[in-house]
């Protein structure tokens, strides 16, 4: 610590650049203390600081011996806490995921001991470096947090436990999905609706979730016992309901409950199957040698659907492209909104195929195909449907959303279909042809690398710089944080200089998301585990990348 104070003394006053110099490692007796990456500019991106301490000084001992997910929990809360103390010091920042708890590197566990990874804006005056301010923020301010977050007798440890046993409680129910004929379970009590759209934090005075009896069912948790809730089978389930009464509400709990929650956002017990993707239409994404024959063939010009590809797709093909790519990486379940699909994607009634007969439509809607998803590939289907009676002739479960609390109205749907049969004639009776695993040219992500300043970089959750490329992810709506885009870059990166995956590139992905999948990675702080989904999906949108 007297060396990085020295260093810093000799800094007052000169260009900012000169930071660059307290670059290092340094001893702080009861922890060590590691600056990474200095800014080379106050309006750059800031300094990265580790600062880690070893096991036997923080009597955090215990937290060794539990599980994985428990030690994800702990670290989820200390990087909180650090956060908390870091609140009236706006000079120094930890990256959070919000609402829920990620694999993030903010904090990591290893052998040695708890390391904290963090950032500073180191300050100054235009451009003259404030030296006297710095050794007050690195020398003062700053270890007081660092020991008040890994120190046991300075922490809330009743808070911390139970802050771990919650999470350790949503992976339990996640897990019991699968052997009760799941693929998701809401918890009586639950909290749907948020503040805002930009706020993720539960509605205050909200209706609390009751699962209508014939779908209640009891989940086992190790910490909080037995749990009841809306247990949603397999297969295809459609959530109805007039405007405004919760059906959007319910499926977004859904697809954000592939992840934890923390403790009091309302949907801590709320769980979904974690290879549960969302999709939706996209106008002008691109698409890369994608096999879409199962939904779209015979299009003009005699164009191959089997090998398609495109730079500019409508909504349908968009939305047919995000299937068939969330197959090929592995979803055992689709969440669809009618508001956000493509119309002609997901139906064409009666009176539209007496217009345009078959012959001359190139898309075999969804409708028609989705049975087949279940029954063929064991795919199941949450649909939230308020404009097509004709899903009801192949759903399995329906759930009416009345004043924000469910209804099950399986068999009043039942007796509809029998009283109002359509007329309607099924489209694409062939089976489904298998999904296939594309190669992906590792050449197309080097060529990048070597064009121009490399850099990794992601915007919020809506884009991804890689190299010179940027990615408009808008679109992908289970991301929770900017984190998890920063890793998807990088872990293209490790696709990048790694030969001898490329004819699966989801089983290599898959195999780089293993426990410790951080060390792969540069020691960052804004780092969090994504999905395999969700990094092939992002690949996908890549417009120079080369699949075949």
């Amino acid at each position: 610590m007297e060396q990085l104070e020295a260093k810093l003394k000799k800094l007052e006053k000169r260009n900012y650049r000169s930071y660059t110099s307290i670059k290092g490692e340094y001893d702080f007796t009861d922890f060590t203390l590691y600056i990474d990456n200095v800014q080379s500019d106050p309006y750059a991106p800031p300094t990265r600081i580790r600062a880690k301490r070893a096991w036997s000084l923080t009597h955090l001992q215990w937290l060794q011996e539990t599980s994985l997910d428990y030690q994800r929990a702990a670290r989820d809360f200390l990087a909180r806490h650090f956060s908390e103390l870091l609140e009236k010091d706006a000079t120094l920042s930890i990256a959070l995921s919000g609402q829920t708890v990620l694999d993030h590197t903010s904090v990591i566990f290893d052998d040695e001991g708890i390391e904290l990874r963090y950032n500073i804006n180191l300050p100054a005056e235009g451009r003259e470096i404030l030296a006297k301010k710095a050794i007050n923020i690195l020398t003062f301010h700053m270890p007081k947090y660092v020991r008040r977050t890994l120190l046991a007798r300075e922490l809330p440890i009743e808070e911390l436990k139970e802050h771990c046993k919650v999470i350790v409680d949503q992976v339990a129910l996640r897990r019991q999905l699968s052997e009760h004929g799941l693929v998701a379970f809401v918890a009586n009590g639950s909290i749907l609706p948020r503040i805002a759209g930009n706020n993720d934090r539960p509605m205050k005075d909200a209706i609390a979730f009751q699962s209508p009896e014939s779908l209640e069912v009891e989940l086992m948790t190790p910490n909080r016992g037995p749990i009841k809730g809306m247990g949603i089978p397999k297969g295809i389930t459609l959530i109805v309901g007039g405007g405004f009464h919760g059906k959007s509400t319910l499926l977004n709990a859904l697809e954000r409950s592939i992840y934890d929650h923390i403790p009091g956002d309302g949907r801590e017990y709320i769980v979904t199957e974690e290879s549960t993707t969302k999709i939706q239409a996209e106008d002008g994404r691109c698409v890369h040698n994608l096999n879409l024959s199962n939904y779209i063939n015979h299009l003009p010009m005699g164009k191959d659907t089997t090998c398609f590809s495109t730079q500019d797709a409508s909504g349908s093909t968009s939305q047919a492209a995000w299937l068939q790519e969330s197959l090929e990486a592995q979803a055992k379940a689709l969440l669809i909104d009618e508001d956000t699909s493509a119309t002609n994607f997901m139906i064409r009634d009666e009176r539209m195929q007496a217009l345009v007969n078959n012959g001359a439509e190139p898309i075999t809607p969804l409708v028609d195909r989705i049975g087949q998803l279940r029954d063929e590939m064991g795919v199941s289907t949450i649909l939230v449907m308020g404009g097509s009676g004709d899903y009801l002739d192949v759903a399995d479960t329906v759930i009416q959303m009345h004043d924000y609390q469910a209804v099950d109205v399986t068999s009043k749907a039942k007796e509809v279909v029998a009283s109002h049969p359509t007329t309607r004639v099924r489209e694409g009776s062939d089976n489904l042809l298998p999904t296939e695993t594309r190669q992906l040219n590792r050449s197309s992500l080097q060529a990048i690398l070597q064009e121009g300043k490399f850099r990794i970089q992601a915007k919020n959750k809506d884009s991804l710089r890689f190299g010179r490329e940027y990615i408009d992810i808008t679109a992908i709506s289970q991301l929770q944080s900017s984190a998890q885009v920063h890793a998807i870059g990088w872990m293209w990166f490790q696709l990048s200089q790694t030969p001898g995956w490329e004819s699966n590139p989801v089983e290599f992905i898959a195999q780089q998301l293993h426990d410790n999948w951080y060390e792969m990675m540069p020691k960052h702080g804004d780092l969090a585990k994504p999905r395999v989904i969700e990094v092939m999906a992002t690949l996908n949108r890549m417009r120079v990348a080369e699949f075949k």
